[in-house]
């Protein structure tokens, strides 16, 4: 997938309304949808940094009666996730970055980078309220 914008939205369209068939709540619906867009824009922001515009970046997704994941790669050199500021202490609250790895993370079942860092894989589990 290219930066484009319409091409984005077509597909986190298309990965919740496949959640949305299999039942999923509307909260989980909305974590997931955010989940997605931060860890895209992540990887044209900072991954594709350096990179002409062109440069695509990897998706996959399966969305199960159970659990959704969605894996995101960047062709970029990575980064060290430990090594974003946390932007909820006092100190980095002025610091633009690491907002959406925090939100990643507080919605997301699971999140993990591979060794680089240019790959996050998110895990929605179906909750069990539902």
């Amino acid at each position: 997938m290219v930066n484009d914008r319409d091409q984005i939205a077509a597909l986190q369209d298309l990965v919740v309304e496949a959640a949305e068939e299999l039942g999923y709540s509307r909260s989980a619906r909305f974590a997931l949808r955010l989940a997605l867009e931060e860890a895209i824009t992540n990887a044209f922001k900072h991954g594709h940094r350096s990179l002409p515009d062109s440069t695509p970046v990897e998706i996959e997704y399966a969305v199960g009666p159970e659990r959704i994941r969605v894996a995101v790669q960047d062709q970029g050199p990575g980064f060290r996730p430990e090594s974003v500021p946390d932007p909820t202490l006092d100190e980095n609250l002025e610091t633009p970055g690491g907002r959406g790895l925090v939100l990643m993370r507080a919605y997301m079942s699971r999140i993990a980078f591979n060794e680089s860092g240019n790959r996050v894989e998110l895990e929605l589990r179906r909750p069990e309220t539902e």
